[in-house]
């Protein structure tokens, strides 16, 4: 079993910044890559940035391209989000998420990022 913890999130004002950590532990297998995914209420979960663990290769959507940053600590697997330039549209529950090469089998409780104004 994995298990994640993340934490980070908070309220912050538009243009403000925040970043997310996501701490894994207890792993049964070498997870290939991590992310994040955000849930607003109402809304279905939604992809927002993902890293490969070995070769540290990028992906993200469309709506936080050149504002939110996705990295990695090996040494204390950890990932991180940093999200600047915040806008209220990026309000949501964030959730970090683990997997193999395809998938995600494992995920954090959840951490809430609201973003005022």
């Amino acid at each position: 079993q994995v298990q994640l913890i993340d934490s980070g999130g908070g309220l912050v004002q538009a243009g403000g910044s925040l970043r997310l950590s996501c701490a894994a532990s207890g792993r049964t297998f070498s997870i290939y890559r991590m992310g994040w995914f955000r849930q607003a209420p109402g809304k279905e979960r939604e992809f927002v940035a993902q890293i490969s663990w070995s070769g540290g290769r990028t992906n993200y959507a469309d709506s936080v391209k050149g504002r939110f940053t996705i990295s990695k600590e090996n040494a204390k697997n950890t990932v991180y989000l940093q999200m600047n330039s915040l806008k209220p549209e990026d309000t949501a529950v964030y959730y970090c998420a683990a997997g193999p090469e395809q998938g995600y089998y494992y995920w954090g409780q959840g951490t809430q990022v609201t973003v005022s104004s």
